[in-house]
């Protein structure tokens, strides 16, 4: 086999498909490889560079970007909130199918996760249902139960991550970040360095507008809803909480307040997620710590 230059992987589950060149950009290698067959294969191969999900000519650009590859210990914190997630929208699920349930007998709760156990308690007292129906909603109960200390317990893990990261318990400084958000602002957010700009990374999250001027007209539309939806819905829903607050208080920032005169809570919510998105890229690349009255957070 010629000298192999480059080579490009194309993965999937089962199946690598592999592209080769040599120095002259020549293709040299074409094959398709599964999972068991791939280390006996480049044992066999001079060292080369590889690029994963990308192709041989894109990978020859200087101007082009990598994802840095993560280490053992930081993918094992990356499962830790992917499994957060997954909890969450269980006891999401099972919480609306119980209260669902619950309203064809006539017992309904207010919103929110705080109500839900004592529409439980109601349901268990409630002795004109039937045994069957009580039977059910107790077995919910404990799944519910059981969701909830899964939770606790994963939440407990992360937060003891977050304290021990420096960075991470800055980022939580900044209004609508928080704990939680902090922690995935670090975990999922690539190398800061890597964006020239704070806009650049809250357009890499997905919180800037599309773009559909034409002819000197500036057409903006919804966001790009790119990146990554967690981390972008963490920062929205902070940046919502922030807003209800000033809202009910009367206490908001000058910034926020001139916003809100102008756009809805909700366009109001994705502007300042962005702004935090940005203060947050400073930080971390700077390694400064949060003020309201800093160059930081204007």
């Amino acid at each position: 086999m010629q000298q192999i230059s480059r080579i490009g992987m194309d993965t999937s589950k089962h199946v690598f498909q592999l592209h080769g060149v040599n120095a002259a950009e020549a293709p040299v290698l074409r094959k398709k490889l599964r999972r068991k067959e791939m280390v006996a294969f480049f044992e066999k191969l001079s060292p080369t560079v590889i690029a994963i999900e990308a192709l041989c000519e894109a990978m020859s650009r200087p101007t082009m970007r990598f994802v840095p590859v993560k280490t053992a210990e930081q993918q094992a914190a990356l499962m830790l909130v992917g499994v957060r997630d997954r909890l969450i929208r269980n006891r999401t699920q099972l919480a609306n199918t119980i209260r669902g349930y619950a309203a064809e007998f006539g017992l309904t709760a207010a919103k929110g996760m705080a109500h839900l156990v004592p529409l439980l308690e109601r349901i268990q007292a409630d002795e004109t249902l039937p045994t069957l129906a009580r039977e059910l909603f107790a077995s919910q109960a404990g799944e519910y139960a059981q969701l909830q200390a899964q939770l606790d317990e994963v939440e407990a893990k992360l937060t003891a991550w977050h304290r021990a990261d420096e960075c991470s318990r800055r980022l939580a400084k900044i209004p609508s970040v928080g704990p939680i958000g902090a922690v995935l602002l670090r975990m999922k957010a690539p190398d800061p360095t890597q964006f020239r700009s704070g806009r650049q990374f809250a357009a890499w999250i997905g919180l800037t507008p599309k773009d559909h001027s034409t002819a000197g007209k500036v057409r903006l539309g919804v966001i790009t809803r790119a990146g990554d939806e967690a981390l972008r819905s963490v920062l929205v829903v902070g940046a919502t909480s922030v807003i209800q607050h000033a809202l009910r208080s009367g206490k908001a920032s000058p910034w926020l307040a001139a916003l809100l005169k102008r756009k809805s809570p909700k366009l109001a919510a994705v502007a300042l997620a962005n702004k935090t998105a940005r203060i947050a890229w400073k930080m971390m690349v700077t390694g400064e710590a949060y003020s309201a009255k800093s160059p930081v957070a204007a």
